[in-house]
């Protein structure tokens, strides 16, 4: 297991917290430094496993703020925030040559933060990107059904609320929906993964605003503004993404390469993160950061 610094950041007046993984040695060219950013209701512990696959490269990776360790904002937890957020932890902790990575959620707010700032990011990397709107299409009726969930939470008293959130059958149900691992072993760390994480939040305010902000956007927002070579690594059953949408969505980027992982679902960070990693460091040598 890599060992981290655990860096503690004063941002907009709240404390924030950075997991800082130092590249191990290797031969060859030298690593860059990657910011990673997790997805919704997550934090840090969702990426790890990626991380180890990643040796070679300096690792930073924060929790966003009001998820995990991050401290609750004043203002609104939304996609430009975070962007903001992620764009100024990259620069105060880190020197170029960097690259972004985002998973699902943190697909929106990656590519909002390198099409804002063209200088933050030489590459960008977007695991299970979010290709398509969450109000449109198929999954619009679920998008609906869920934000019902998160807005009687919120309108909950205090105790009932955190208690609906948090309510491990809702949260299995989740996992259950986005697993696609036939590995029974594996599957149970992934639900014991949710099961300890996925309710890790500063308040009922973060979880409906981040949410809000969850389906109200995508990376198909800012995609001809990414000027930077873009790796969208796709998965062939995730329901969140289908591969169709995210043949557009790379139509749109002016230098993507999409790869479609097969027999995986919208927890590719959890179930192939060795072959993401393969993915990453192949197109990370070809545009030679």
């Amino acid at each position: 297991m890599r060992q981290a610094t655990v860096r503690t950041l004063t941002w907009e007046g709240t404390l924030q917290r950075v997991w800082d993984f130092p590249a191990l040695e290797a031969e060859g060219r030298p690593g860059a430094t990657i910011v990673m950013v997790h997805g919704f209701r997550g934090d840090h512990h969702g990426l790890l496993r990626l991380v180890e696959e990643l040796p070679r490269h300096r690792i930073l990776l924060p929790d966003l703020p009001g998820f995990g360790q991050g401290g609750e904002l004043p203002g609104t937890h939304d996609v430009a925030t975070y962007a903001r957020f992620i764009g100024d932890t990259a620069r105060i902790l880190a020197r170029e040559p960097r690259v972004l990575l985002g998973h699902s959620f943190g697909s929106i707010v990656a590519a909002e933060a390198a099409a804002l700032a063209p200088d933050l990011a030489g590459t960008l990397v977007l695991v299970n990107p979010i290709s398509a709107p969450a109000l449109e299409g198929p999954s619009r009726v679920a998008s609906r059904v869920a934000e019902a969930y998160y807005v009687a939470a919120d309108r909950l008293p205090e105790r009932t609320g955190r208690a609906l959130l948090a309510n491990p059958v809702i949260v299995r149900g989740m996992s259950a929906f986005m697993a696609k691992t036939r590995d029974r072993t594996l599957r149970r760390w992934i639900h014991g993964q949710h099961h300890a994480y996925f309710s890790a939040f500063a308040s009922r305010r973060v979880v409906l605003e981040a949410f809000r902000a969850s389906i109200s956007g995508t990376v198909r927002d800012r995609a001809r503004e990414l000027g930077m070579p873009v790796l969208l690594i796709a998965a062939e059953q995730d329901d969140i993404g289908s591969v169709q949408s995210q043949r557009e969505l790379a139509a749109l980027v002016p230098d993507a390469t999409l790869a479609v992982l097969a027999d995986v679902g919208h927890l590719v960070h959890y179930e192939k993160p060795r072959e993401a990693a393969l993915l990453i460091e192949d197109f990370l040598e070809r545009v030679r950061v």
